[in-house]
């Protein structure tokens, strides 16, 4: 199983410090959370989020779009360094199309699913793309209560798969320390919450004073 530390409930002024105690501490992954304020009620950055990290980590960046738009942004995130752009099934898009672009400019492709949509809807997808990110939270914000019919879904993919491809799964830090269930059914574990960077420099032995935002 794979860690992915969002950096959603990162503290800016540190990022890269932050992030490469995260890659000290096995992170391979940074899951970088983008949302435009229209597919999603929240707005949080774009590609200067993270280009300025590539080429300086060895980590895998895993981009989540929740974006209204994905078939036009897709090569510019890739561009700026995303090794894997995950898509919202639920947009009124091409899916096929889109998942075409991510390929053709490089990138692996990923279809994340809301927590109220429908599992089947994803399937004729499934061989075609290479990871599915279920939600465990409605997209938008982060601090949200885990949604625990998310599991069923997990097992449900795994049940059917007939392809390599990898599972993600939002999940919190307080959840994480109890639910090994969710754990064990995820390929990569998204994790949401300002402590898996806090606790990070800790363990690595950072002295210089943080504080984090109270996400709504």
């Amino acid at each position: 199983m794979k860690i992915a530390p969002s950096i959603l409930s990162a503290n800016f002024n540190h990022l890269y410090d932050d992030v490469k105690d995260l890659k000290k501490l096995g992170c391979d992954y940074l899951h970088v959370d983008v949302m435009d304020g229209h597919f999603v009620p929240n707005i949080s950055f774009g590609t200067l989020a993270y280009e300025n990290l590539k080429g300086k980590l060895d980590m895998i960046f895993d981009v989540h779009l929740m974006i209204t738009n994905p078939l036009y942004y897709a090569p510019i995130f890739i561009k700026k360094g995303a090794d894997i752009l995950t898509f919202h099934l639920e947009v009124e898009q091409d899916k096929d199309e889109i998942i075409k672009v991510i390929k053709e400019n490089g990138a692996k492709a990923g279809i994340s699913i809301k927590p109220k949509t429908n599992v089947e809807e994803l399937v004729p997808y499934l061989d075609k793309i290479d990871l599915v990110l279920v939600m465990s939270v409605e997209p938008g914000f982060g601090g949200q209560k885990f949604m625990e019919n998310s599991l069923p879904k997990i097992k449900f993919f795994r049940g059917i798969r007939t392809k390599s491809y990898l599972f993600s799964l939002t999940i919190f830090l307080n959840f994480a320390k109890s639910q090994g269930v969710a754990l064990s059914s995820a390929s990569i574990t998204k994790i949401q919450s300002p402590f898996a960077f806090s606790k990070a420099k800790l363990r690595a032995g950072s002295t210089y004073p943080r504080s984090y935002p109270r996400q709504r």
